[in-house]
């Protein structure tokens, strides 16, 4: 069988897999779906769909950079191969975006509200304007086939070197700040990993391995396709890897003395050991292979030597993505997580296979693997006629398309909370009087809550039945960790086991149900009949069931109704905390310069 069929079958199984889990994902949310939490809401779809997929796809700027700007024609064989992996890249950017938000339907508000001073707006405008950058570059090239386009195509050719242009800088933008986007987070990222310098390390990995990407990409299509892939041309590449490489493993190695930070390379950590995986996977081993003239110059050589390089720059992204984050407990992809991340890149390899076969992305177009040598098209011998090509390669495609879809479904079927490995997290009360100090997500950060700055804001002292909207029975503004008592799982705020149990209220089912009816809620008596005190006077609420929210659902719930209020205020930390702003300027905000000037951060209290 073709090798490209082969390929394409396991790719449609991916594909088939990932669907059923992107279902899942929609239908059951992104908690029932992956691994990640409040602790680390980064993780592999940020670390490998999008990091990774934004420095993969770095090839498009570089090489038409190289033909276009630097006249370098005889790389012209590249640039279309090139484009094309870019254009794929960034529309699985989108696709990862897409799984990852919670909601992305919500997507188009960056083209209307505006936030210029937030690093992930300038990443958004630039990878949706440099996503059609790359459309327009590429449109020529399947415009060739089609004469009514031929006048679309005359004038997007005209018009090539301001696209180009315009992408390098795009492209130059967004490849460093996404390294900016860390730089908000210097105490949940690793110290081997954080620094200043991200957003240089970023750019110059990214230029690195575009170059190592279309090198790469050429092997792997001319072993599928059985075509003779640019040995000689690509050798370059990867000579100016070599030096972009070095610079880089320079800029970091520099970077970790002059922070004190180059005792941790040698601490018997795991996170070390991940720190040398991908940097002897990244930069030593490619630089080795790479000086050795045999190695450079060889198919095989230059093959392993790409993929290496590759393959540690997606383990750097997803290192800083997800996987490094500093906090309690660790990280790791569910299964279906690996899933949706697989079933991105599968479809992006289709659709790059179902171009190269159908459009001259090279100088000579490959066959076809559904029409290979060992299938005859079909033909009615008796009329002479030709029926079409075989269709067996397009049946067993959706076969394995379906059978993995409906693999997929059966293993999303709805479990139990313990099941899905989602354990219980009970909440910490918060104590205090006046104050108290809340620690939602048992990270050891948190802030300090003043009750009475929050009554003047939410109407005197009547506002208390504003959050504490029932109490328990001869209590008064009763804590909510008293019914929200776990962080992310439902509880019973009712507690029927302890009503009906000896050690509890010790009430036989007549006490609370009617004699002779169904036991149910609807044949109940309301609690109010007991307790007269549980729903203060004044409750904003309707009680009609009593199964309470996880904590940080109703956290989330009760504050951001409120703090919605505060509008662009609420961006500013001086609107509740008065004098902040002049206390320390938290953008360049350091653990070294804390540790140089000897000063403890204090947050004066809202």
């Amino acid at each position: 069988m073709h090798r490209a069929r082969v390929v394409k079958l396991i790719l449609w199984l991916f594909t088939g897999l990932a669907l059923a889990v992107a279902a899942g994902r929609f239908l059951y949310g992104l908690g029932a779906t992956t691994n990640l939490s409040d602790a680390t809401p980064w993780g592999l779809w940020i670390g490998f769909d999008v990091l990774s997929g934004v420095a993969l796809a770095a090839g498009g700027f570089i090489v038409t950079a190289i033909v276009y700007i630097f006249r370098l024609n005889e790389f012209r064989a590249v640039v279309r191969p090139a484009v094309l992996t870019a254009f794929l890249g960034y529309l699985a950017v989108v696709a990862g975006l897409v799984f990852d938000l919670g909601l992305p339907w919500n997507m188009w508000h960056l083209i209307i509200y505006w936030n210029p001073r937030s690093p992930l707006f300038e990443v958004g405008w630039c990878v949706m304007l440099y996503l059609t950058v790359l459309a327009l570059e590429f449109f020529p090239v399947p415009a060739e086939e089609f004469s009514a386009l031929a006048r679309i195509r005359r004038a997007l050719l005209k018009i090539r070197l301001p696209l180009v242009i315009t992408g390098i800088g795009l492209s130059t933008l967004h490849q460093s700040s996404l390294g900016s986007l860390f730089l908000l987070m210097p105490y949940h990222l690793h110290p081997l990993w954080y620094s200043p310098l991200l957003p240089v390390n970023f750019f110059i990995s990214a230029v690195g391995l575009g170059l190592m990407m279309v090198m790469f990409e050429s092997h792997t299509t001319a072993w599928l396709y059985h075509r003779k892939p640019e040995t000689a041309l690509l050798a370059r590449f990867g000579a100016g890897a070599r030096w972009v490489l070095l610079g880089y493993l320079t800029i970091r190695l520099a970077d970790l003395a002059w922070r004190g930070r180059l005792p941790l390379l040698w601490t018997p950590e795991w996170q070390t050991a991940m720190f040398w995986f991908e940097i002897a996977l990244m930069v030593i081993v490619p630089v080795l292979l790479l000086s050795i003239p045999a190695v450079r110059f060889s198919r095989t050589g230059q093959w392993i030597t790409a993929g290496l390089a590759v393959w540690g720059v997606v383990v750097n992204r997803i290192n800083v993505g997800g996987f490094m984050q500093t906090g309690r407990g660790y990280y790791l992809p569910s299964w279906t997580e690996l899933a949706i991340s697989c079933g991105v890149v599968s479809m992006a390899v289709l659709v790059f296979m179902f171009m190269v076969e159908r459009f001259r992305i090279w100088e000579k177009r490959p066959a076809d693997p559904a029409t290979a040598a060992d299938e005859l098209p079909e033909a009615d011998r008796a009329r002479l006629r030709w029926l079409g090509p075989p269709r067996a390669a397009a049946e067993a495609y959706s076969l394995v398309f379906i059978l993995a879809a409906a693999v997929g479904f059966a293993l999303l079927a709805p479990q139990p909370a313990e099941s899905r490995g989602i354990s219980p997290t009970p909440v910490r009360h918060a104590r205090g009087g006046e104050e108290l100090r809340i620690d939602g997500n048992l990270d050891g950060f948190g802030v300090t809550f003043r009750h009475s700055s929050h009554q003047e804001v939410a109407g005197g002292k009547d506002s208390c039945v504003s959050c504490h909207h029932m109490n328990l029975p001869r209590d008064r503004n009763t804590a909510c960790s008293e019914c929200h008592r776990d962080m992310y799982l439902p509880s019973d705020a009712f507690r029927h086991d302890w009503h009906a149990s000896a050690r509890g209220a010790n009430l036989s089912c007549v006490d609370c149900h009617r004699k002779g009816a169904l036991r149910s809620r609807e044949t109940a008596r309301h609690c109010n009949d007991c307790h007269k005190d549980l729903i203060p006077e004044g409750s904003p609420i309707e009680v009609k069931g009593y199964r309470a929210v996880g904590y940080v659902q109703a956290m989330h719930q009760l504050c951001i109704g409120c703090h919605a209020n505060l509008g662009e205020e609420m961006t500013r930390c001086g609107a509740c905390h008065q004098g902040l702003e002049d206390f320390i300027d938290l953008p360049e905000v350091s653990a070294r310069r804390l540790e140089r000037s000897g000063k403890r951060v204090v947050l004066p209290p809202y």
